[in-house]
């Protein structure tokens, strides 16, 4: 199931992520989903601190999500992540998944943009990190 992704990440809800329902509290679905991201960028090789240093700066341009299922407390869960480049926007289609029962949780895409010195623009050297070992 999870084979369709590029990058997976196994995770497990915290008592304090819950709300009064008992259920995570959908902010921190974007915490989760930014984790995936940061460990997949990691893995690639790429640190945002040697980025800022050479003034490149990544940020999120645009959050689209749907919530399907609550996570609960302790609840374990599979942070799937797929990525593609279209034009200047590095494109992060997320989704997590309910381990117990593969249910599907949240389904998000996240838009991230380069701000290079200041100004929006490309970063070859990002990109072609991004895209080694992809199908």
């Amino acid at each position: 199931m999870y084979s369709k992704y590029l990058f997976t990440l196994p995770m497990q809800v915290r008592d304090y992520e819950c709300d009064i329902e008992g259920i995570v509290n959908n902010a921190n679905y974007l915490h989760y989903m930014e984790h995936t991201r940061h460990q997949f960028i990691l893995q690639k090789g790429i640190s945002f601190a040697q980025l800022h240093q050479k003034g490149i700066d990544m940020v999120v341009a645009r959050i689209t999500i749907a919530y399907k299922t609550p996570l609960c407390s302790e609840d374990r869960f599979v942070s799937c992540l797929n990525f593609r480049a279209e034009g200047i926007r590095y494109v992060f289609e997320q989704d997590i998944y309910r381990e117990s029962d593969n249910k599907l949780v949240a389904k998000a895409q996240v838009d991230v943009v380069s701000i290079v010195n200041g100004r929006l623009g490309h970063c070859p050297e990002l990109l072609e990190k991004l895209n080694s070992e992809m199908p």
